[in-house]
């Protein structure tokens, strides 16, 4: 069983309670092993990539941690709670739909085109938390991404591509999760934009203590915003530990590959896709 641990400076400083435990998952179709065998744990305040090519199961991976799919073995656990455990009352299951929050790559799909940005994030915050004071609360959302009442009575055809996400984050928050799982979330957006989302889930980290999950292929926005890393190939984790000693001096072919893959001056594609077909 292979095993990353996501760290934090909370963690460097002595205090290293767990907030996210993945343990032995599996998960196949048919005769394929999307998922074999992969264990990793979240640090309260900690910040984990997973990165591979299409294929390499960090994605299915994912989508067991947040509940969208079902291992066929294994355990994800969220502060010491087994998400596995089938919840039969709507209490309930509002509960653990609060624990683990995930933010899309198009946040224009995850979002109604009819509501606004003020209704979409007060519909979000009745069903979880009935009779609260919504309205201070939907402002203080959008203070902490960054907008304002302006952004809150915008359609999202009316934002741009960073303002939506800012919105999709926004919205993800409002439940208070111990884990935000971000997939691919600056894949589609400018550079500039890219690092203007990245410096800000940076701050909301450093203010709420909220764990981070990033999958990315981006080995760029793992360098700048994980404090730890798992690679992921043909559903195994074949590397894992500090991001920065993993980039620097990565120690599977697999890993080193990646790196290699990244185009640079004097980079040579034919050179990448013969030692892929090596591997």
């Amino acid at each position: 069983m292979t095993t990353a641990t996501g760290t934090s400076a909370a963690a460097t400083a002595g205090t290293t309670k767990t907030v996210l435990e993945v343990l032995g998952l599996h998960r196949t179709y048919g005769s394929v092993r999307a998922v074999d065998d992969v264990s990793f744990r979240l640090a309260e305040g900690g910040s984990l990539g997973i990165v591979g090519e299409s294929g390499s199961g960090k994605t299915t991976t994912v989508r067991i941690v947040v509940g969208l799919e079902h291992a066929d073995e294994g355990q994800v656990l969220i502060q010491g709670r087994d998400r596995g455990d089938h919840a039969r009352d709507k209490a309930r299951r509002l509960a653990r739909a609060r624990e683990v929050q995930m933010v899309f790559q198009d946040p224009f799909l995850s979002l109604d085109p009819r509501t606004t940005v003020g209704a979409a994030l007060r519909e979000t915050l009745a069903l979880h938390f009935p009779g609260a004071d919504h309205a201070r609360r939907i402002t203080e959302l959008l203070d902490q991404v960054g907008l304002g009442s302006r952004e809150a009575d915008a359609l999202p055809r009316q934002l741009s591509g960073g303002q939506r996400q800012r919105v999709a984050i926004a919205r993800a928050l409002a439940v208070e999760p111990a884990v935000l799982v971000l997939d691919e979330a600056v894949a589609a957006l400018d550079v500039s934009v890219q690092a203007q989302i990245l410096n800000l889930l940076f701050d909301i980290r450093e203010q709420t203590g909220i764990g981070y999950l990033f999958i990315t292929h981006d080995l760029g926005v793992v360098r700048c915003v994980t404090d730890d890393v798992i690679v992921m190939r043909s559903g195994r984790i074949v590397e894992s530990g500090p991001t920065q000693q993993v980039l620097a001096d990565p120690q599977h072919p697999y890993t080193r590959l990646l790196l290699e893959s990244v185009p640079r001056p004097g980079w040579d594609p034919r050179s990448i896709a013969a030692a892929r077909r090596a591997l």
